[in-house]
């Protein structure tokens, strides 16, 4: 879904910094091969999708083999796959250097400032992973290009000022287009945390217009540890909707549906608060009093009880 959402295109150099076991990189791969079948037949494209388009990192030898090995199995010969922990050094060679980020990191908790790379922290002044990840994709894209990242729920409303900050930042210096909350079992049954979507580019000089907002309730799997197949699925209609949003198309102004959209003056003046459940209200205004708090405890709760 990611993939489809941000729709990779042949000159797109593309990265996940927390790579694992490359899944991110090989959908991106079968994307490519399905929607532009002439990527392997031109010489140029061919010699960039093989050699130059995929970098991925991380920090577990193990995963890092069987990423690499991943990626040869479905035909990408010469990954740039490296060792390195992509929050804890300075990499001036990463910095500025991708058009594409995918990326579903680790959140571990809270960093060692004094191990954290110095130019995160101008971005983020925190020690929180979660945080400190998406400014290192700011630093990792270049002028222009786009991220699709998964982000702990709390990131969303957490009232920090490092949290609040980076969602100005986001908002205010650069353009933040979208924001897909998931339910708690998509990740089961390894954790059941709630989790979101954010999908932004970098501009540098703002851009933020409208962002938005879709609350994802099904997967096409059921939300218990077995994630067997269900009936129910959210996952074509976020494409849809989302890529009409995209060309201006589509009426997102019911703040009761799934999908709708919110205006950027509206999210300055509630501190940047990008919760789904901060956005619902029975006459489709922001959600105050009792009834918003009890909409943020929900899951906030759950996500504090993960970590």
């Amino acid at each position: 879904m990611m993939v489809a959402l941000t729709a990779p295109t042949p000159k797109d150099i593309i990265s996940d910094p927390a790579c694992g076991t490359c899944g991110f990189l090989v959908a991106a791969a079968e994307y490519l091969e399905d929607h532009d079948p002439n990527i392997l037949r031109d010489k140029d494209m061919k010699e960039h999708f093989y050699h130059h388009m995929f970098h991925g990192s991380d920090f577990d030898s193990s995963m890092l083999r069987i990423g690499a090995m991943n990626m040869t199995l479905h035909g990408i010969d010469n990954p740039l796959i490296a060792d390195r922990d992509s929050l804890s050094e300075d990499h001036a060679d990463q910095r500025e250097a991708y058009t594409l980020i995918l990326a579903n990191p680790p959140f571990k908790g809270s960093l060692d400032a004094d191990g954290v790379a110095k130019d995160l922290l101008q971005v983020s002044k925190t020690k929180k992973t979660e945080l400190l990840f998406i400014s290192l994709f700011l630093k990792q894209l270049k002028a222009g290009g786009r991220c699709a990242c998964i982000v702990p729920h709390g990131v969303l409303f957490g009232s920090s000022k490092a949290h609040q900050q980076l969602r100005q930042t986001l908002v205010e210096e650069q353009k933040l287009e979208a924001a897909i909350s998931m339910p708690s079992g998509v990740f089961k049954p390894y954790a059941g945390v709630f989790t979101a979507i954010l999908i932004f580019t970098r501009t540098d000089s703002g851009g933020t217009d409208k962002v938005w907002f879709y609350d994802m309730q099904a997967d096409g799997l059921s939300l218990d540890d077995k994630r067997d197949e269900v009936e129910a699925n959210d996952i074509p209609s976020i494409i849809e909707q989302y890529h009409q949003f995209k060309q201006g198309k589509g009426d997102f102004t019911d703040k009761k549906a799934k999908a709708f959209t919110v205006d950027k003056q509206a999210i300055a003046d509630n501190k940047y608060d990008l919760s789904i459940n901060r956005m619902h209200s029975h006459r489709g205004r922001w959600e105050r009093g009792v009834g918003g708090a009890r909409g943020h405890e929900g899951r906030g709760n759950a996500y504090r009880g993960i970590k």
